[in-house]
Order: structure tokens, then C-alpha cells, then sequence
């Protein structure tokens, strides 16, 4: 059974930081491209970042200040958010699979809390 569990959300402050995690099992890990995805409260989820082989993908609100990357020996796939502003309170799910589009990933995390507030 495939499982993908979130932790590290949490309460910051504008431009602070958070490291969410996503612990995966039931698959090959190093086989899956994965995924960072976030849904804002009335508004509909977008992929975030895209770790796959040695490339990474992130949408445009995000890029310079959030870094995706995965350590296979521990079936582990990160998110380093840096700067976080008020728009990046969302719960963030991680989800196996590529691409900007929902429906290119088969996976998904029951997600984590991220509130950015002053």
C-alpha cells in the first residue's frame, strides 16, 4: 500500500522558514518523480515543486525561496520554504508523480498545515 505522510507544518511569521518533509512507503521511492503541491483556503491546488532524476520544476510564486529535494535512503522528499509572505499559508501536500497538472500524480499526503501570519 502506497503511503505518503507530511510533517514540519506549522505558525511562522513573514519571512521566516519552515522544512516540510514527506515520508513515503509500498513503492520504489527512487523510482518516482514527487511532488510539493499547496491549496489555499478558497482557492484550487497547484503543484509547487517537482523533484525528478536531476531536475527540479517550480511555479514562478515560489521560485527563489522554496527548495524541493529527496534523500532516497531515507524514502524522504523535503520542501526548504525560505521568505515564506502571507500567500504562502496553504496546506501542503506532497504527491508522487510529475508535472504542473493534478492529474499527473497517482499519490497523495493527507497534507500539513503551513500559516503564515504577523
Amino acid at each position: 500500500e502506497v503511503q505518503l505522510v507530511e510533517s514540519g507544518g506549522g505558525a511562522v511569521q513573514p519571512g521566516g522558514s519552515l522544512k516540510l518533509s514527506c515520508t513515503a512507503s509500498g513503492f520504489t521511492f527512487s523510482s518516482f518523480a514527487m511532488s510539493w503541491a499547496r491549496q489555499a483556503p478558497g482557492k484550487e491546488r497547484e503543484v509547487v515543486a517537482i523533484t525528478s532524476g536531476s531536475s527540479t520544476y517550480y511555479a514562478d510564486s515560489v521560485k527563489g525561496r522554496f527548495t524541493i529535494f529527496r534523500d532516497n535512503a531515507k524514502n524522504t522528499v523535503y520542501l526548504q520554504m525560505n521568505n515564506l509572505k502571507l500567500e504562502d499559508t496553504a496546506v501542503y501536500y506532497c504527491a508522487r508523480g510529475s508535472g504542473a497538472r493534478l492529474i499527473e500524480h497517482d499519490y497523495w499526503g493527507q497534507g500539513t498545515q503551513v500559516t503564515v501570519s504577523s
